[in-house]
């Protein structure tokens, strides 16, 4: 993706916020009002927004500051697709990975920093039904800003774990009961080749960099998604989405 000083310089401001996050554009803010755990600080939205999200707002007592767009576009730079909404909330509450017991499928992402590939992973995650999402503590961006936005509500939905150690969030998993399976484009099997059980981890790295040593070390098997074309490599979120599909209907069948 090309340099984007604008994202940069969002991205700086939602890290400089400490504890603060933005969340802009309607599905993020809906789904961050509707969730009772996430706490809202302030609103500000413009007047047609806040008719669109009166019921949420009532339900929790909140009165937005009512603005032009512009003064939006201001707040969070040019090119945030804001929608007439933002709203400055809390973080949720720490999980760890035993809180994801009765997950299903679970993904693990190994220091993936782009937040519109975070995004659209954990909008897939919404959408398959898969029950969490491990990701590095550090070299991981911010839960808020852009990637609320291509989250498009997966991350006021889908339960994040933030892991200090990779390696022994994936140790635990395994102890778990899941099925780990490492994601590379380069490997000989193929994941669609692969006998799920019940509880599987999909496991996938950066672009650039793949899956780290450790990571892999910590995984059952490495398999790749099989493709027909010239090109086996996918970008990481669209992997993971059907990665996803393909662990869902797995688990289907069996069942």
């Amino acid at each position: 993706m090309p340099f984007d000083q604008n994202q940069k310089n969002r991205r700086d401001r939602e890290r400089r916020a400490g504890d603060s996050v933005q969340i802009y554009g309607s599905h993020a803010v809906e789904a961050a009002l509707a969730n009772m755990e996430r706490p809202i600080l302030r609103v500000t939205a413009t007047a047609n927004a806040a008719n669109r999200i009166a019921e949420l707002l009532a339900r929790r007592k909140l009165e937005p500051a009512i603005v032009a767009p512009r003064e939006l576009d201001r707040m969070l730079g040019e090119g945030a697709v804001h929608q007439g909404l933002l709203v400055e909330a809390g973080p949720l509450p720490a999980l760890d990975v035993s809180d994801l017991s009765d997950a299903r499928i679970v993904l693990v992402l190994d220091q993936i920093t782009d937040p519109h590939n975070v995004g659209a992973i954990l909008r897939s995650a919404a959408a398959f039904g898969a029950g969490g999402l491990v990701m590095t503590a550090h070299h991981a961006p911010p839960l808020s800003g852009a990637l609320a936005k291509a989250a498009s509500g997966g991350l006021d939905t889908t339960p994040v774990v933030l892991a200090a150690n990779l390696a022994r969030a994936l140790e635990e998993l395994g102890e778990m009961g899941f099925t780990r399976i490492g994601l590379d484009s380069e490997a000989d099997g193929f994941l669609e080749a692969q006998s799920l059980n019940n509880r599987v981890a999909l496991v996938l790295g950066a672009e650039d960099k793949g899956l780290r040593r450790l990571t892999r070390e910590n995984c059952d098997v490495i398999c790749a998604i099989e493709t027909v074309g010239a090109l086996r490599s996918l970008n990481v979120s669209n992997a993971a989405a059907i990665a996803l599909h393909s662990a869902r209907r797995a688990q289907k069948s069996r069942a």
